[in-house]
């Protein structure tokens, strides 16, 4: 192992030392106990088994026979989700081959950020997370399951899910990818055409068929964002099949690696003989991979909120201080929009998930010694799968030994960049993270006078009054977990891209969330304490000198230090939530966590225990 990993690892480990032995103790608790569905009284028995055929009734009345919860977050608006809605029968058919039962056990809510982008929407975004992990507890809470499988892809989908489902870690549990859609329009010319738009320089019909025919049919989208990130961190965790993320969808292929995925997880119960459940896979050094995948491939900023979440939900007290010091000695390997010209369908063909860990694991910047859904040892995920010709039957073969194609993905030996690009910001305007992997150098330090906003929309209109014509940094403030929600900014990219496109010196500084495919433009985001709760941001003016130094990881204001600490918060904006389905949700946003520790509200109750 490189000296510096291992270390980070130790001192995580020690750290979580306590709060993972709790959590460990619950777990196995819990296992002790077993699958109830033998022992429950015969009418709550025989309610969880009216809806089968005669034949699985028989076998769900044998203690012996694994019955598999299928949890799904299926619907027809996510175009990654949308083949989910074949995916039951298909578990269900390899289930029953084996004598075993799938059932379908919940479905958890699955909004696309797509859609709701600069919507009212998006502000139930992050909060829709937590209402998936406890959706998925609904779904495992009856008791009647050895197994479960989770569908699940998009942004705050499959954090949802595990989160949900570490709390029933005693089950073996393996997540099935859907894969994404064929290539489309280039997100570069997308990327283009959203800032002629921006600038007033094309039609909005010209912009919509744009859009079209980047996003045109079932499957995944295929920039990497948080979605594409969620599966590279699925399986370098061990929770999904080995190279099984980026098959498409629709496809023999794609179809085989379903059924095996719920063959494997029989094997892993207790009736195998090798039972593993998901407790023993996700550990301090399953979470540190995950760390390292998310830096070598240049993956979704979203993740320094949701790695931490569900690291504290498996007891580990991950923080961005291990986070930027893992980034500082992991090379960046991959090149996909926002970070290059490539998708996830050019990363799969050039070697994909297999090699990115083949050459991961030969420099020692991965721990091989972690259980998986395979079994024990991460080498399993060097390798990629594909159908026997003769008889289509699933096989899996070694990584290609070497990139085919370079400027899209690179071994350790010859990577893009030599650290990871992921940056702990600090100063005295909080603490928060910026992404520098897009971000070419020449633009990563500014210093410039602030131009505060209260919402992304004031941005965009004093952009469209040409009001933003100059050197500033952008102060989009109130944007944090307690205050609206935290929705991603992704509207604020065009513009702001507009203007540095122009020569004009900008950054961003927020409380709120960019875009998982946020890109060129410096953004220190996820400041804490946000401004709802009477953070830094809430005193900052108009004219505010402010440096971000992407290069220093440096957020601060350049004022004497006697008026700062003069000034008083500027209060919350009115609540205009109202519509949007907020108003559901406020004793959830009132109920969040810093940033760091994920902006959950299961990990402020954590954060309790760990200080009691």
């Amino acid at each position: 192992m490189h000296p510096r990993i291992q270390a980070i690892t130790l001192r995580l480990i020690e750290r979580s030392r306590p709060t993972r032995a709790a959590y460990l103790a619950q777990m196995r608790e819990a296992a002790d106990r077993g699958p109830r569905r033998s022992s429950l009284p015969c009418a709550n028995q025989a309610h969880g088994m009216a809806g089968c055929s005669r034949s699985d009734k028989q076998r769900l009345r044998l203690p012996d026979q694994a019955s598999v919860a299928i949890v799904s977050a299926y619907n027809d608006v996510l175009s990654a989700h949308q083949p989910y809605q074949y995916f039951p029968a298909i578990i269900k058919g390899a289930l029953d081959e084996i004598g075993s039962v799938g059932q379908f056990a919940g479905g958890v809510p699955a909004m696309c950020d797509g859609v709701t982008q600069g919507e009212a929407g998006m502000e139930l975004s992050l909060a829709s997370r937590e209402v998936i992990a406890m959706s998925t507890a609904v779904a495992l809470s009856h008791n009647l399951f050895d197994a479960a499988l989770c569908l699940g892809i998009c942004d705050k989908i499959v954090p949802g899910l595990l989160l949900g489902a570490l709390r029933f870690g005693h089950l073996p549990v393996i997540f099935i990818p859907g894969g994404p859609m064929p290539s489309g329009l280039s997100n570069e010319k997308k990327a283009a055409v959203r800032q002629l738009y921006a600038e007033g320089k094309a039609t909005r019909e010209e912009l919509l068929e744009s859009e079209m025919k980047s996003y045109h049919s079932p499957g995944t989208c295929t920039f990497y964002g948080t979605a594409n990130t969620n599966q590279v961190m699925l399986e370098v965790m061990g929770l999904q099949l080995p190279g099984s993320s980026f098959v498409t969808p629709y496809t023999p292929l794609r179809n085989e690696l379903t059924a095996e995925a719920a063959r494997q997880v029989t094997r892993l119960t207790r009736h195998s003989g090798s039972y593993l459940p998901l407790c023993e896979i996700v550990d301090e050094k399953s979470i540190v991979n995950a760390v390292v995948a998310l830096l070598a491939s240049g993956g979704s900023t979203n993740h320094s909120l949701h790695i931490p979440a569900i690291a504290r939900a498996a007891g580990i007290l991950l923080d961005w201080q291990d986070m930027t010091e893992l980034s500082a000695v992991v090379p960046t390997l991959a090149r996909l929009y926002p970070n290059g010209s490539a998708d996830v369908n050019h990363f799969h063909a050039a070697g994909g998930t297999p090699f990115l860990m083949a050459t991961l694991l030969d420099a020692g910047l991965l721990h091989a010694d972690v259980n998986t859904v395979m079994g024990q040892g991460l080498h399993a995920y060097r390798q990629e799968p594909y159908l026997l010709s003769q008889t289509l039957e699933l096989a899996w073969r070694p990584a290609p030994a070497a990139s085919l194609d370079e400027n899209v993905l690179r071994p350790v030996a010859r990577p893009f960049a030599a650290e990871g690009g992921l940056r702990l910001m600090e100063g005295n305007l909080g603490r928060g993270i910026m992404k520098i992997s897009a971000v070419a150098p020449e633009h990563r330090v500014v210093q410039a006078p602030a131009r505060v906003f209260a919402d992304q929309a004031e941005l965009a209109a004093a952009f469209q009054a040409g009001e933003l014509e100059r050197d500033f940094v952008a102060v989009v403030r109130f944007q944090g977990p307690r205050a609206n929600g935290m929705p991603e900014l992704h509207k604020l990219t065009p513009f702001l891209g507009v203007l540095q496109d122009r020569g004009y010196k900008v950054a961003l500084v927020t409380d709120g969330r960019m875009s998982g495919a946020s890109g060129k433009v410096p953004a220190a985001i996820h400041l804490y304490p946000e401004a709802h709760e009477g953070g830094p941001l809430a005193r900052l003016r108009d004219g505010d000198i402010i440096r971000v130094d992407g290069e220093q990881g440096r957020v601060e204001v350049l004022l004497d230090e006697a008026e700062w600490q003069s000034r008083s918060p500027l209060a919350p904006p009115p609540d205009h939530g109202v519509g949007s389905g907020r108003e559901l949700f406020a004793f959830m946003r009132a109920a969040f966590g810093p940033a760091e520790q994920g902006a959950s509200v299961f990990s402020a109750r954590l954060e309790q225990l760990r200080q009691a």
